[in-house]
């Protein structure tokens, strides 16, 4: 949020990783934002990866986003976080592997470069949870609200901030008291364009 980044706009896309998994990558931040982490597993992913460069302050934000990523898409999570100093921060490594039902396969316990965390991962799982599970098979619960009471689930939006947002309308109760609307207090210059959209590529 405090680099000079532009702004994507060809969301994430999802490959074939090793014996046919499917494999997403997020990064950093994007890590601390539900739709991100939905969008991976919305697109087939099985496991995501998310590479990050955090310090000590968000230790905990860290590793219950990792946990609520899994667990709200059913999809094994592969977290890591650079560790060391590069002359300003001292970020603090803390790996982490998380299984699709939120559980911690393994975690970093030093912050050290020279620790590696490993866990065994079962892509096949993932396809069985999200086959047969039902009343945490929230994915899916999404997109078919009330299926016990009405046939199919009801597959609208009733979510007043997705819609806002596709209709460009995105505003906070609290919008004018944020005070960090731009990278100025980082030392960036204030931005002198606004964000246009390039077209998706033909068939996407």
């Amino acid at each position: 949020p405090v680099e000079p980044w532009e702004p994507g706009d060809l969301g994430i896309p999802v490959c074939v990783g090793p014996k046919g998994c499917q494999l997403a990558l997020i990064i950093c931040h994007d890590g601390m934002f539900p739709e991100c982490a939905r969008e991976c597993a919305y697109k087939g992913a099985e496991i995501m990866i998310r590479t990050a460069g955090y310090t000590a302050p968000i230790r905990h934000s860290w590793g219950f986003t990792n946990q609520s990523n899994s667990f709200c898409n059913l999809m094994v999570t592969a977290n890591v976080c650079m560790c060391g100093s590069d002359g300003t921060f001292d970020s603090m490594g803390d790996g982490q592997i998380v299984n699709f039902d939120g559980v911690v396969l393994a975690a970093g316990t030093t912050g050290r470069a020279d620790e590696i965390i490993t866990a065994e991962v079962r892509p096949d799982l993932v396809r069985e949870a999200r086959t047969h599970w039902g009343v945490e098979n929230n994915i899916y619960q999404l997109g078919h609200r009330g299926y016990v009471a009405v046939r199919g689930g009801a597959a609208d939006c009733p979510y007043t901030y997705m819609r806002d947002l596709i209709e460009g309308r995105y505003r906070l109760p609290w919008e004018d008291k944020v005070v960090h609307t731009d990278g100025t207090a980082c030392g960036f210059p204030a931005p002198d364009r606004t964000y246009s959209p390039n077209p998706p590529p033909p068939g996407v």
